[in-house]
């Protein structure tokens, strides 16, 4: 199964990166950093979340019902006419949902990072959100999810599955941060200090960002 970030780097992150650059009026680079930064930590958010029997049945659910993944088969139109405000208003429903009150903080230490303000941040990922749950809807059903422990598994290997503990070590710190310490400056080494790196997620970032 490939990672969360592999899909950025397909034709599919590409149409979707530039459709919520469009979207959003956030040039393609910056909505590329963004995502980048922003897809991993709500995996791990959401891998945390469905740790719980209650939180694994919450979101098995969301994914069996409203994101199947049929979002997917039609983002031409999805960012054609402009996204609509209930996909919008989804998407700020699930950013709530999976990160809390741990939200302000992740959108400020994207935003520091990327060079873009938090406002813009938080429209970026309203309008990814949604997607990002398609793309989980539709890995649960060809893996046939149907338990916590699978859901944690498809989880888990999105992120990079076992190779890459340490990267989910640090996705964890991340989320528990306030936003207005040195963890800016992790984030920044995390990302453009691991062209070094070889496989998970540290590998990832570093060839997503030029290997710089």
């Amino acid at each position: 199964m490939s990672g969360i970030l592999d899909l950025l780097n397909s034709d599919l992150g590409k149409t979707i990166i530039s459709g919520v650059s469009n979207e959003t009026r956030q040039p393609q680079n910056k909505t590329q950093d963004v995502l980048t930064m922003a897809l991993p930590v709500l995996m791990a958010a959401m891998k945390r979340n469905a740790s719980t029997p209650e939180g694994a049945q919450g979101l098995m659910g969301a994914l069996s019902n409203k994101h199947d993944g049929s979002i997917l088969d039609n983002l031409g139109g999805l960012f054609g006419g402009g996204v609509s405000e209930e996909v919008k208003t989804d998407g700020d429903k699930i950013l709530g949902h999976v990160l809390g009150n741990k939200r302000q903080g992740v959108e400020k230490i994207i935003g520091e990072k990327s060079g873009i303000d938090m406002s813009s941040v938080g429209n970026i990922l309203k309008v990814a959100a949604p997607i990002l749950m398609g793309v989980l809807g539709k890995q649960s059903r060809q893996s046939n999810v149907s338990s916590s422990n699978d859901l944690g598994g498809l989880l888990g290997g999105l992120l990079g599955g076992n190779d890459a503990k340490e990267e989910q070590s640090f996705l964890e710190k991340i989320l528990d941060a306030d936003g207005d310490g040195s963890m800016i400056d992790d984030v920044a080494g995390m990302v453009l200090g691991s062209a070094n790196k070889k496989g998970g997620l540290g590998g990832l970032l570093g060839g997503l960002f030029g290997g710089k």
